[in-house]
């Protein structure tokens, strides 16, 4: 790799660092070809992406930025997952090191805080993007179709007692 090529990874792991939600650093020694190709479709699937770096050049994009404490974390064979989402590469990356023992979560970093491996278990238990987006639609839309009910109950009510009163006038 020339001097140009390095330069180039370099700016792009940086921009994986300044625009990620969260970075999850982990060691994948001794995982196959195959497992490593299901750890990036979980991962492409949940909107995030795998990058294996030389750890020097990923120390060297770190330099500066809000995350530079995770650089104790890249030593040996490393790799980054990240995701716009704050939770989704935490919870895929979780996910995979339960399925698989060779897959060693280290640390990672979100929002420009440094996380250690129990703060990465605990991002991952957060609700993510969507789910967050679901509930509060359901806390906005319950008011609203209670009042539609308290509105229309009275119509309903109003309109029940004439039938009763209409039901005695003709029996009558």
């Amino acid at each position: 790799m020339d001097r140009a090529q390095k330069e180039k990874v370099v700016e792009e792991l940086g921009q994986i660092f300044e625009s990620s939600g969260v970075v999850v650093v982990a060691h994948y020694e001794g995982l196959t070809v195959a497992e490593m190709q299901d750890l990036r479709g979980r991962m492409r699937d949940a909107g995030g992406s795998v990058r294996v770096a030389k750890n020097r050049l990923a120390k060297i994009a770190l330099e500066g930025t809000d995350v530079s404490g995770i650089a104790e974390f890249l030593t040996g064979m490393t790799v980054l997952s990240y995701s716009e989402d704050p939770v989704a590469a935490a919870k895929v990356a979780e996910a995979y090191a339960k399925d698989n023992d060779k897959f060693e979560i280290l640390g990672g970093a979100m929002d420009g805080n440094v996380l250690d491996r129990a703060g990465v278990t605990a991002v991952s238990k957060l609700p993510s993007r969507e789910e967050l987006i679901a509930s509060i639609a359901g806390c906005i839309g319950a008011p609203a179709s209670n009042i539609a009910g308290a509105i229309g109950a009275p119509a309903s009510n109003i309109a029940s007692i004439l039938s009763t009163i209409e039901e005695k006038a003709e029996a009558a």
